[in-house]
This record gives C-alpha cells, structure tokens and sequence, in this order.
C-alpha cells in the first residue's frame, strides 16, 4: 500500500497517516477554516444540531447538542448555536403568524415561514455535514458568540 502524505494547517506533511487519525490532532477549540481539517465526527454533531428539529424536537435537540458540546469542540458549539437561534426566532415567527390569522394575512406567513425555516434547515445540514458555516439569515441572536 502507498503511503499518503496529508497537509493540516500549512505544516509540515504527515506521510503515512490515514486522514482520520490526522484529523483527531486538530484542536478543537477553534473553528478551522478549511472544511477538510473539520473531523468526521464534528460534522456529524454538526449536522444533527442543524437536522433534528425535523423529527419534532424544535429547540430542545440543538439546546442539548449546545450543552454538551459547546467546550469541547468549536465546530459543533457554532452550528447548535446557530441552530438554537433559529429555532427560537422560528417559534417567535410561527406565534406571531398564528395571532396575523385574525387579519388573515397570518395563513399565509404561517404557509411562508414554513418553507423558509424547511429550505434553510436543509441547507443548513447540508453545510454542517460538509464542514462549512453557516449563518441563517433573519435570525434574532439570542445567544451569542462564547467569550
């Protein structure tokens, strides 16, 4: 079998080691810039932050995913906060559609805030998984950057 040279972070090339073991050396405190240094394992947290609310558990599954990995890795803290952002500022959307429905016009922003938080909650999970960031637009930052 060949040997595999790897490059993190400009240093000097580690030969012969797999890429998930390279990745596991990468500190976890800080956010990389480039995807490929994010290990496999912070992308999974990461896009499970961002995808769970799909199976019913809103804010509550970023919530726990922010608890318990906000000091131990960046990458994850990032995006369960982003998520738990979004969830929260989601449910303040849908309350205030749900009172509009008197004027009528909350049906229709009900129908609206729906496929917004349903497109950008893919694309979001899409970016974790990959290693990317990302910002969800229209967000109210309840919780902000760690100091």
């Amino acid at each position: 079998m060949a040997q595999q040279t790897l490059h993190i972070d400009g240093a000097v090339p580690i030969i012969g080691v797999r890429e998930e073991e390279a990745m596991d050396d990468y500190d976890r405190r800080t956010i990389p810039h480039d995807p490929r240094e994010v290990a496999s394992d912070s992308r999974g947290w990461a896009a499970a932050a961002q995808l769970v609310p799909f199976v019913g558990l809103s804010f509550v599954g970023p919530l726990i995913i922010w608890l318990i990995k906000r000091d131990e890795d960046a990458y994850v803290e990032y995006h369960a906060r982003e998520a738990l952002n979004f969830q929260i500022s989601l449910l303040i959307y849908f309350i205030v559609s749900a009172i509009l429905i008197i004027i009528l016009i909350g049906l229709v922003l009900l129908a609206v805030v729906a496929i917004y938080a349903f497109v950008v909650m893919i694309v979001a999970g899409v970016k974790a998984a990959t290693g990317s960031l990302f910002r969800y637009p229209l967000t109210i930052r309840f919780i902000g950057e760690p100091s």
